[in-house]
């Protein structure tokens, strides 16, 4: 079992920065995509950021470069930079992380419990 840990929300005004960090209970080296989604009130989840483990990335379209997503393998953690922060980016945001096992063979999805971002204006 791998548990995914956030932190990193809280409240920022309009236009203000936040950085959240998720590390994982053990190497991320074996995950093959590694993420952040949001989901605000009465909205679906929501692709934020991926990375994959040979350095692809993808943003959702609202990002528009100001989130910027990076794995610290070191540290077992991946890290979602966040600038010029809007109310609009108001949400739940979650960890994601998606594994092959040693076969190849069963792909595996583990999910943290969340951080709540709150953009004033």
């Amino acid at each position: 079992q791998v548990q995914l840990v956030e932190s990193g929300g809280g409240l920022v005004q309009d236009g203000g920065s936040l950085r959240l960090s998720c590390t994982a209970s053990r190497s991320i080296f074996g995950f093959k995509f590694m993420g952040w989604y949001r989901q605000a009130p009465g909205r679906e989840r929501e692709l934020v950021a991926v990375t994959t483990n040979d350095g692809r990335t993808n943003y959702g379209d609202f990002v528009k470069g100001r989130f910027t997503i990076a794995r610290d393998n070191t540290q077992n953690t991946v890290n979602l930079q966040m600038r010029n922060l809007k109310p609009e980016d108001t949400a739940v945001y979650y960890c994601e992380a998606k594994e092959l096992d040693a076969y190849g063979d069963n792909e595996y999805e583990y999910w943290g419990q969340g951080t709540q971002v709150t953009v004033s204006s």
